[in-house]
Order: C-alpha cells, then structure tokens, then sequence
C-alpha cells in the first residue's frame, strides 16, 4: 500500500469493536481500512477474553480430577498429578495465534486493508477535506505519536474509533510485571506464585482468583465493598463468597489496600478495613494481582488542536464522549465531525460482545441504514469461574431502588436433577419479574454453565416476553435449563421441585 491512500472508513483497532465493525462496513459497500498498533484481535482475543477461558478451563479440569476424582470414581493421587506450567499457558498463547490469523483471513476476504502501526487522528471532516490519520510505523514511538520512523497519511470521510481500555493501577504501586501485575501479566508469568494477592473481586479478579487458586497458589481477594462481584445481585454474590471460601480462598471484604511495600521475596502488603482505617494487617505474598478495573486508552490519538470532547465526571469520566448517552438511537459521534467512537474507550459496560453490537449499529447508521441498535437494559456478563455467573437487567437491590413493584422466584441446584448427575449442586437461579404483569426485569445465575442459560433469558426479555412464556416453553429433560423454568414457576409460588 502506498504512503497515503483514501478510504470511506478508517477503523482504529481491531478488538471485538473494530474488527467487526471493519468488516460490516465493508459487507456495506464501503471501503474500509484497520489500523492496529498491536495484534489483530485487540485486548480481547490476545489478554482478555479468549486465553482467559483457555486457562479456566485448564484449571476446570484440574480442579475435577483432583477435587472430585473419587466422587467419579477415578483414583487421582494430587501427589502423583504432574502441572506441565509452561505448556498450560502455552496452550492459551498459542490459540491466540490461530485467532489472530483468522481475522488476517477475514479482513482478506472482505477486501479490508490493515495497517501495522500507531494512529493519530490530526482532523476531523471539514468543508475543506477529509479526516486525516498519521500512521506511524513500528518502528516508531509509539504511545506518543512522535518519534523516528515512517509515517503513513491515510484520509477518510469517516474515522470510527474502537481502541478499547486498559487495567487502572494503583497511583502507589504502578505494576513492574513482575511482583504487582495486571491482568495482562496474570496471563502469562512463567511460573506459578506460591502466594497472590488479587486486589478487586470484579470478573477479572475472581477469574484469575479461581484459575490460580485451582493449580495450588494461596489466593486472598480484597475488595472494599461489602461483598464481591460488586455489580452482581446480592444472593449471587453472597454465594459466589461461600463457594469460593470452600475452594480455599482468603476473601477480604469492606477492606483495602494501604501500602505495597516490594520485598525480596514479594510483597508486603498492609490493608486496612473500610470501616476504620486505624484497623490494619499485614500479609507478605508472593505477587499482587491489580484488578481494580479499566481506564479508556486513548493516548497518543489525537492531535491537541481536534479539541475532541473527554468525559470528565461520573463513571464516564477519562472516556471519548459520544451521544450514545444523549438519545435512544445513538450516531457514536464524538464532538468532531467524521470521528465516530465506540466499545469500551466510549465508557461502561466494557464488554466485548458490546463493542461488537455497537460497531455494526454505528456503521449501519453511517451508511442510513434503519437498525434497532444496542438494548443497553439487556446486556447479559458473565464472569467464567467456577461456578460460574452470569446475569442481564435488574438485580432486586436496583429494583427496589427503581420503587418498582417486584416479585423474585428462587431455586437453588442442589435438587436438580442434572446439576445432581453432572456433580455441579453449586449454585442458583433468581427471577426478578415486575408485579403483576410479570414483565422480565433480570435474571441472575451463578452455578454449571451459567454463561450458556443467561442467553434464554435474554432472548426472552428482548422479546418482552412475560415469564409466563417462559414458564409454558417445554425445556428438554434433563437439562440444566429446566432451572430457568424452575425460578420462573417460583415466581408465581409454583415451583415443582423446591
């Protein structure tokens, strides 16, 4: 490709946001170009997402043969189970390779340039030209947009921004890598720790919890509020704690982090509780795991003179302000005509599988196109662990703040009859239904493939369906999604096996 070049699209990154977006576009008629200063795929199909679940898994399997080995009847002496490490997280690196060169092979096939290198936007749509990108190579600097090398002069009509988030540290102890890490060192230390310390219990915590804790480390999760998986429903975190607690994890809440003080062996940590800072303790560990959340990444992008509009209070704050906020039918605009933003550089909730939903809706509109968009109040997270979580619309504390007038129904896995034969009774599905017409306000599970259940509920909230039709849907037998009809039946106090 030439040092300069026209494009009717140009996407920058190519996470779960910018990829599909590219190649929407491109299904669209538009022609399309992907600049990403790292590996195809962004944060998630290379840190996040993908060999996250590949570890899990890994720890999943361990964690059976050794637990519950007997209970199947299979004599498995922990003693005698050798962990080849290296090829454990090898096995997730390596699957990031196949992905990457499947979105080279997609961007092929769809007639998508990519380009190798860090974007800086330099102008926006004007009467008197296009948007302007400089590209500059890697050999460049980088994270500043300066620095020697070659620079590439890419013009658009359109810049559609999907550069995603970065983990937050502490302002006290900035990771090194080694000893306080982030999620992306987590991923990838040649050798397991004998001690961690995680600070946050949101999903990327707890899954790093569970995935070192299952091979053997000593895991103690702080997190500040009073229970962990904050923004999950109470019952699901309160379980989430005592099935974890039965793992053998240390968990730690209304308590936090004072002091990281490196040591030669690790860390010296003093925390201290939320309710009176004088009450503190100190645990010496091996490596401290920063999960505390993530921050939008946007450094380096534009040039100062775009005055491009940065949100700065509320949960927002840091992130690129788009109208996505303002209007039932967002554009993604950003303050400066011809940028587009979305995904998690745009704000919460940073989920992959909504930078996706964003991208298409924000191209699809680009082009006029009629699309029903992103149902922000049906957004189901999971967070992979095990047992695992899931959950999408209102969890009864946000009910009862809302003043709606609710009702929940509850079944807990230990009588069910697949969750008994598969030997996963941990666990429970909640209902929150609206009363009395039984609208579908949320539903929460923790417990065996919670992450594959929650897409019934929210096909059936998208649908607006009542939870008498979920109730009146036959659920194959047996299954675990029989339980979705159990809660359901528990709302109206008809529920058979409870």
């Amino acid at each position: 490709m030439a040092d300069s070049a026209h494009y009717d699209l140009i996407v920058i990154g190519s996470g779960p946001g910018g990829y599909v977006g590219a190649i929407r576009a491109a299904q669209l008629g538009m022609n399309v170009c992907c600049v990403e200063r790292d590996k195809l795929g962004g944060v998630c199909l290379n840190w996040g997402c993908i060999p996250t679940k590949a570890l899990l898994h890994n720890a999943e399997l361990y964690a059976e043969a050794i637990r519950h080995g007997e209970q199947w009847g299979f004599e498995i002496k922990p003693e005698a189970v050798k962990v080849n490490w290296e090829k454990v997280i090898g096995r997730s690196r390596s699957i990031t390779g196949q992905l990457n060169a499947g979105i080279a092979y997609l961007f092929k096939k769809n007639k998508i340039d990519h380009v190798s290198g860090h974007a800086k936007i330099v102008a926006g749509h004007t009467a008197s030209g296009p948007c302007r990108v400089e590209v500059r190579t890697p050999n460049g600097t980088y994270y500043k947009g300066v620095g020697e090398g070659d620079v590439k002069v890419l013009t658009a009509d359109k810049v559609m921004i999907a550069t995603g988030a970065a983990p937050r540290h502490l302002p006290f102890a900035p990771c090194d890598g080694k000893t306080v890490i982030s999620s992306y060192e987590a991923m990838n230390l040649p050798t397991r720790p004998a001690s961690m310390l995680v600070i946050g219990s949101g999903a990327i915590g707890m899954e790093f919890a569970y995935f070192y804790n299952a091979f053997g480390t000593k895991v103690t999760v702080v997190e500040m509020l009073d229970r962990i998986l904050p923004i999950e429903d109470d019952d699901i975190s309160a379980a989430a704690q005592k099935a974890f607690v039965a793992q053998g994890m240390d968990i730690r809440v209304a308590t936090s982090v004072k002091a990281i003080e490196k040591t030669a062996k690790g860390a010296k940590v003093t925390l201290y509780s939320v309710a009176n800072e004088k009450e503190t303790q100190t645990l010496e560990v091996d490596t401290v795991l920063v999960a505390i959340g993530v921050g939008a990444r946007h450094d380096g992008l534009f040039d100062p003179s775009l005055g491009v509009r940065i949100s700065d209070s509320g949960i927002n704050k840091g992130h690129i302000w788009t109208d996505y906020r303002d209007r039932p039918d967002p554009t993604y605009k950003t303050s400066v005509p011809g940028i587009y933003a979305i995904g998690d550089v745009i704000g919460p909730p940073w989920l992959a599988h909504v930078s996706s939903e964003e991208a298409i809706a924000c191209v699809e509109r680009m082009k006029g196109h009629a699309t029903l968009g992103v149902d922000y109040a049906s957004i189901p997270g999971c967070t992979y662990c095990n047992p695992q979580i899931a959950s999408i619309g209102l969890t009864e504390r946000e009910a009862k703040a809302k003043g709606i007038k609710f009702k929940v129904g509850k079944y807990a896995l230990k009588s069910h009859g697949k969750a008994i034969a598969v030997g996963a009774t941990t666990g429970l599905i909640k209902v929150v239904t609206s009363d009395p017409h039984g609208e579908i306000l949320g539903a929460h599970i923790i417990g065996e493939d919670a992450s594959e259940l929650i897409g019934e509920m929210g096909l059936a909230k998208r649908l607006e369906a009542t939870i008498e039709d979920v109730i009146s849907t036959v659920h194959a037998h047996p299954t675990m999604h029989e339980a979705l009809k159990e809660a359901a039946l528990a709302t109206e106090g008809r529920a058979i096996h409870a």
